[in-house]
């Protein structure tokens, strides 16, 4: 027997959340109902408990539901994911983003319905999935374009592009974060940005380069937004926002 889902309701309007919430509870194919009623609250959330779905407004403030929709994309396990909305306009962008269904409101407890089985196909079927072998090959290093040369007591060493997790600049150089510490490197910040760029670099303030593979956390407080890279909490400028949502819309988790 298919354990309950353990589902996630995201919307700012808590009489909507609470009715979707409700609706959700009554079918014998769910479990526990989270609710959220913004982005960075669903992402504390999620950051704290397994959860199987997710049903999302689209229209919030600050971040949307599109851009909640890519940053679950880039997760290990991602939750399944269906826009619960009143704009029909955005259902091209959401299945682009691998929604398992677009519900228009007020939603009607039969169509509900038609979504949970759907979450569950896809749930039976991942769960089908044969696992990957175990013996899997080591990855390859990565190219010498991919890496930029560092000086660590007198010894020269490469520094991989996927290790950096962010980086703020220092005048004509820049210092790279890593797990295991910084280094400072004679290049600028809008260097990097033109190099690493395509590979999922975005500004975030005007003396700061995130990777997006490494964004555990978007928060967002008295209009301000910030992100949470390695533990560490780095504002986003104003200006640099738009840019930061688009690149979490168009962000996919990586292949292997």
């Amino acid at each position: 027997m298919t354990a309950p889902l353990r589902v996630l309701v995201v919307d700012d309007e808590a009489p909507a959340r609470d009715e979707l919430a409700y609706l959700l509870s009554r079918d014998p194919r769910v479990g526990p109902v989270l609710a959220a009623g913004s982005v960075p609250d669903a992402l504390r959330v999620l950051r704290d408990a397994d959860v199987d779905a997710v049903f999302l407004d689209v229209a919030m403030p600050g971040f949307d539901g599109l851009d909640l929709a890519a940053t679950l994309a880039r997760f290990r396990d991602p939750p399944a994911v269906t826009f619960v909305t009143a704009h029909a306009e955005h259902a091209v962008t959401a299945f682009d983003l691998s929604a398992v269904d677009y519900l228009l409101k007020p939603v009607r407890e039969s169509r509900l319905g038609e979504a949970i089985r759907r979450i569950q196909a896809e749930r039976s079927a991942a769960l089908s999935s044969p696992p990957p072998r175990a013996e899997s090959a080591p990855d390859p290093p990565a190219p010498l374009d991919d890496a930029i040369a560092v000086e660590l007591g007198g010894v020269t060493r490469l520094v991989a592009r996927s290790q950096v997790r962010y980086v703020e600049a220092h005048g004509d150089y820049s210092r790279l974060h890593t797990g295991d510490g910084s280094h400072l490197v004679r290049m600028t910040v809008t260097g990097l940005e033109e190099r690493w760029g395509p590979a999922g670099f975005v500004r975030v303030h005007r003396s700061v380069l995130v990777s997006l593979a490494h964004v555990e956390e978007v928060r967002e407080s008295a209009g301000r937004v910030s992100v949470v890279v390695g533990g560490r909490e780095l504002p986003v400028s104003r200006r640099h926002t738009p840019a930061l949502r688009e690149a979490l819309r168009r962000t996919r988790r990586p292949t292997a």
